[in-house]
């Protein structure tokens, strides 16, 4: 099945019903199916009921279903979150079955946001998914991400895109992941997270970093946080050499390199599925806190 540049998938049922309580104003109160509630017990269990309701109202926007969207994008939908929405403009191609988790020799040449889609509905049929077939870019982000979110992932490898959703989301108080670079990394134990005033050995989030303060007005004080919780690792990076062998050297002044499908930074999945586990459970704390 084929579908077209913006493709909505949902349930047939509704999940809101409304309640009138004695004495008290309506109430836009969740309900939850037998089926939901035999799935997501185990969350429940977790974070109890009023947590998987929480979770279950959410509205999420995943930006960027690569090496670590992908990986978020099924640990939200394995945890209950109610409403998701993908955005990505890529196909996969064979040189993601590296780090990708919807990259399959069957799926190759596919929309990714499609393919992503249909698997999430695999987990759960009463998941709302929204697969938007584009790239979010600093002229269209205020129309794409003013959809109502609770909350963002960004899962995006480019800089002045990255840095003009933190300044936006920051603005209008959205609730915001931001995840760094996933490539060159070898060891998922040293996945950690941080304000992004405060990370380090990440080249993407320092660059970022930089935009923010010339560009966006974020504060040039090295004790002052920027209150944008980032996704990275304090591992040193393993670049690529012309010889075909790894090291720590950097690249000549002007080889910049990036996470993609034929050359940049090696990647590992057990690396890039750490940053999108992460980058999930920390957005699924602050719907349940909200």
């Amino acid at each position: 099945m084929r579908l077209g540049k913006e493709a909505l998938y949902f349930a047939a049922n509704d999940h809101f019903t409304l309640s009138v309580l004695p004495g008290c104003i309506v109430l836009n109160a969740m309900t939850l199916s037998d089926d939901y509630l035999f799935r997501f017990g185990g969350i429940a269990r977790l974070y109890g009921r009023a947590g998987l309701e929480r979770l279950a109202a959410a509205h999420v926007a995943v930006v960027g279903i690569g090496g670590v969207g992908s990986w978020t994008a099924e640990a939200l939908a394995r945890t209950g979150v109610g409403h998701i929405t993908l955005f990505d403009l890529d196909d996969v191609c064979t040189s993601n079955i590296n780090r990708q988790l919807h990259a399959l020799d069957g799926t190759v040449g596919r929309s990714k946001v499609e393919v992503m889609a249909e698997r999430l509905l695999q987990i759960n049929p009463e998941l709302r998914v929204d697969a938007q077939s584009c790239f979010i870019t600093p002229g269209n982000l205020a129309e794409k991400l003013g959809q109502g979110f609770d909350a963002v992932v960004d899962a995006t490898d480019t800089v002045p895109v990255k840095a003009a959703m933190i300044a936006w989301c920051r603005r209008n108080k959205l609730k915001l992941v931001v995840v760094g670079g996933a490539g060159g990394q070898v060891d998922p134990r040293l996945v950690t997270t941080a304000d992004l005033a405060r990370t380090t050995q990440d080249p993407l989030l320092a660059k970022v970093r930089n935009l923010l303060r010339r560009d966006y007005g974020f504060s040039r004080n090295p004790k002052r946080r920027f209150e944008v919780e980032c996704v990275y690792s304090t591992e040193q990076l393993v670049y690529p050499q012309p010889d075909g062998s790894v090291a720590c050297q950097k690249p000549e002044p002007g080889e910049a390199l990036k996470l993609d499908c034929a050359s940049g930074f090696g990647s590992a999945s057990f690396v890039t599925g750490t940053f999108g586990f992460v980058a999930a459970q920390r957005l699924i704390e602050r719907l349940i806190k909200r």
